[in-house]
């Protein structure tokens, strides 16, 4: 099992969605995450770039005859990352106890 352990990195709202949906696929086009997040280029490059300095993803640029792409990774320490937060984020839940039970 994960230790919970609160990261600031992640927490921000677009880099826990870019972490949550690279944890479910090998690799995804930067284009899409874009797209899914409804945020522009800079934006997204900003947070793809924090979360590449802390070592949580990888980016792969590729080039082929109609055009270049970039694909995004979450790397093993990224995942590691992810996955303590979210145990962090379940045991503030249930000290909230926010279901009422």
């Amino acid at each position: 099992m994960t230790a919970p352990v609160f990261d600031e990195i992640i927490h921000a709202p677009n880099r826990l969605q870019i972490c949550a949906m690279l944890s479910a696929v090998e690799s995804a086009e930067f284009s899409v995450l874009r797209e899914t997040l409804a945020v522009s280029d800079s934006v997204l490059s900003k947070h793809v770039k924090v979360l590449q300095t802390e070592g949580y993803v990888e980016v792969t640029k590729t080039s082929g005859k109609a055009a270049r792409s970039t694909w995004i990774a979450l790397t093993a320490e990224g995942r590691q990352a992810l996955a303590g937060h979210l145990a962090e984020l379940h045991r503030l839940s249930d000290l909230a106890n926010v279901d009422g039970g």
